[in-house]
């Protein structure tokens, strides 16, 4: 008995050849009626008219140049060539179900591989050794890293997820959070404070040495803060630097050797914080939000690989952010 259910499809023609595409579910039509003992069981079967049924036939006959059922009023049996050619479409079948199957397995289990881009600072110095852990539980999946602060084109660099701040500018991307409450941190090495004082308000960040992170031609020089006292709003300080970046990790680095301000997310930052080789100011204001995503082209793309790795993320996060 065949088990594949085809419903009926387009039948695109090639353009090197007059001749009619063979469809599968012509072929289903026919395996169906041998198996069934009629034209009119296979129509039940798939939920068609009869007519239909018998209709499906006469192209694949055409098209083969064979007669491949001998049919009567009462009665419907294979010819010698419907004998020899139905082993062939049994097979044919058999395969694109196998095909199938072999897609809906490839969702439903966690492996395969994976290419991800993830952050310059947070990536090397956090979620790598996450990834670690993430590939010892999971010894069937095979991941290949991206690091780097650019932002990768996820369409054309075949990049499956993106670790990335902020929401993406193409809302055709999809964003799941990771970190949805992460913010910005002013912050410096407690020798450059001792020398040059502690910013008391943004507006002191004029006379400091800021250092900046510099994307896509773009030095983000103005940063913003928001103010407990007049109802959160906005306070954008334009700053200056003599050190400019287009790595993260470099600037967090300037900023524990002592050579100036940073601005950083507080999940690069936390682990220095923690350890006193970094120390926050202004902490009476509400530092610029920097949620971080997981992100993906299509939700089409969210297997069970990548959702299982962003909760994984996830339950990595609150924990590393809940640690004393």
């Amino acid at each position: 008995m065949c088990s594949v259910r085809c419903r009926p499809s387009p039948v695109f023609p090639l353009h090197s050849t007059p001749r009619t595409m063979i469809r599968f579910d012509d072929l289903t039509i026919l395996v169906l009626a041998v198996d069934n003992g009629s034209l009119s069981a296979a129509a039940r079967v798939l939920n068609i008219a009869p007519a239909a049924a018998s209709a499906a036939v006469k192209p694949l006959e055409a098209e083969l140049g064979v007669r491949l059922l001998a049919r009567s009023t009462r009665s419907l049996a294979l010819t010698q060539e419907g004998e020899r050619y139905l082993q062939h479409a049994r097979r044919a079948l058999a395969d694109l179900q196998a095909g199938q199957d072999a897609l809906a397995l490839g969702r439903q289990a966690i492996g395969g591989d994976v290419s991800l881009s993830i952050p310059s600072d947070l990536g090397r110095n956090v979620l790598t050794g996450w990834l670690d852990d993430f590939l010892t539980e999971h010894p069937a999946v095979a991941l290949q890293v991206r690091i780097g602060d650019r932002l990768v084109d996820m369409f054309r660099q075949r990049v499956d997820a993106a670790v990335r701040y902020g929401e993406p500018e193409d809302s055709s991307l999809v964003a799941l959070p990771l970190a949805p409450d992460n913010r910005r941190v002013l912050c410096a090495a407690p020798a450059y404070f001792a020398r040059h004082g502690v910013p008391k308000t943004p507006d002191d960040l004029r006379r400091h040495n800021c250092l900046l992170l510099a994307l896509s031609d773009t030095t983000h020089d103005q940063w913003t803060f928001h103010g407990a006292s007049d109802d959160g709003q906005a306070h954008v300080v334009r700053v200056t630097g003599n050190r400019i970046a287009d790595d993260g990790e470099l600037v967090r680095r300037w900023a524990v050797a002592g050579h100036g301000i940073a601005y950083k997310s507080r999940l690069d930052v936390l682990a220095d914080l923690r350890a006193g080789r970094l120390q926050a100011a202004l902490t009476d204001w509400r530092g610029e939000a920097a949620p971080l995503h997981l992100i993906c082209t299509h939700r089409l793309a969210l297997s069970p690989t990548l959702m299982r790795l962003r909760d994984f993320l996830q339950e990595r996060i609150a924990g590393y952010l809940a640690d004393a």
